[in-house]
């Protein structure tokens, strides 16, 4: 048996195999529908929430996350509206956070569902909806040359794929075409009453700038969004806006928030199927990540490395361009969580690429 499906087996999927057909959703728990569509990645889907509500004497819907902007979306987000609703309006959007899986098509939906009388707005923490909202309106997020010379100076040298990180443009902008221009503010510790129930909003970092995961005392339910997935460890990163980051420090720490949680919560994953079992999740993704950066430590002390060095040693399968932005990104965050912690030193050499050795 490998690694995956063992670590897998400790887990438990209440619903076995059983996944929402397109268009269409699961009822989960009392009030909570799963919705699952499709992404042209690797990573092939996004779960999505439905959640039965009552805002300002209205009955309807509160939408947690959006699934990106591309007619497919659209199209099975018309046969939700149509089979999925009871012929009630959603009310509000919730965003976990602003990738564009997540956010991508929360303007659309509050669009659609605002009238003179109540405007659907966009809930969401506020650190992600600026970020959001600058992908969206410069030219070059997520591209251009910044990015480019970032990856070069982290060991990315093939000129071919630097030029296609320098030319794309506009790659945020062509999943999330637009923002919401107002919202309402998610923080840390704050109640959201939805359907009658009490929903905590939970912060994470690291994946993204302020992610909130919501957790329901009454229902034993944590959407937890991408900080904790039951089959793919979340996707941790550093990048060039922020180049000095200790993103994994910041996931390892999140992840302990939910700790406190009781141990039969049902998760609610953004991707792969709801699941119980999150404390024995929390210490495989710190038991990965622990035998991560020992192999790290270990390719380290055979000769300094950059991060491109060690994508590798992090990812044992082929990666194309897509992927390899994720993964450098990746590397570099296992890095500094060894460089800040006192294990490497950094060091940029004659070429501009930063190599690590050990302390």
């Amino acid at each position: 048996m490998s690694l995956a499906a063992e670590l897998e087996r400790a887990l438990h999927y209440p619903l076995a195999d059983q996944l929402p057909p397109p268009g269409g959703a699961i009822q989960i728990a009392p009030g909570v529908k799963w919705l699952r569509m499709v992404l042209p990645f690797a990573l092939d889907h996004i779960n999505l929430w439905l959640l039965r509500d009552r805002l300002d004497g209205r009955d309807g819907w509160t939408v947690v996350d959006t699934c990106i902007d591309r007619p497919e979306s659209r199209a099975l987000w018309e046969q939700v509206f149509a089979h999925e609703l009871d012929g009630l309006p959603i009310l509000r959007v919730v965003v976990t956070h602003m990738h564009p899986d997540h956010i991508g098509l929360a303007h659309w939906l509050c669009e659609r569902w605002s009238t003179p009388q109540h405007e659907c707005r966009l809930w969401i923490s506020a650190t992600d909806y600026q970020t959001a909202r600058y992908a969206c309106e410069v030219v070059n997020s997520f591209g251009g040359e910044r990015l480019a010379e970032y990856f070069r100076s982290h060991g990315m040298t093939s000129a071919d794929d630097l030029a296609q990180i320098r030319n794309r443009k506009s790659y945020y902008r062509g999943l999330v075409p637009a923002v919401p221009l107002s919202f309402a503010r998610l923080m840390d510790g704050q109640t959201l009453t939805i359907g009658g129930q009490a929903w905590r909003c939970i912060d994470g970092y690291g994946h993204a700038p302020e992610h909130m995961a919501l957790y329901c005392e009454a229902l034993n339910v944590l959407i937890s969004g991408d900080m904790v997935l039951p089959r793919i460890s979340t996707n941790v990163s550093v990048y060039e806006m922020e180049p000095e980051a200790d993103a994994l420090t910041l996931f390892l720490d999140s992840i302990e928030r939910f700790q406190p949680l009781p141990r039969d919560v049902l998760v609610l994953p953004s991707h792969g199927k709801p699941f119980t079992g999150l404390h024995v999740r929390i210490a495989q993704l710190h038991d990965h990540h622990r035998d991560r950066l020992d192999e790290v430590m270990q390719a380290a002390r055979v000769q300094p490395v950059c991060a491109y060095d060690v994508l590798p040693v992090l990812f044992k399968r082929p990666l194309d361009l897509h992927q390899t932005t994720f993964a450098l990104g990746e590397a570099v965050a296992h890095l500094h969580r060894l460089w800040f912690g006192g294990q490497l030193r950094r060091t940029r050499d004659a070429e501009g690429i930063w190599r690590f050795a050990p302390a």
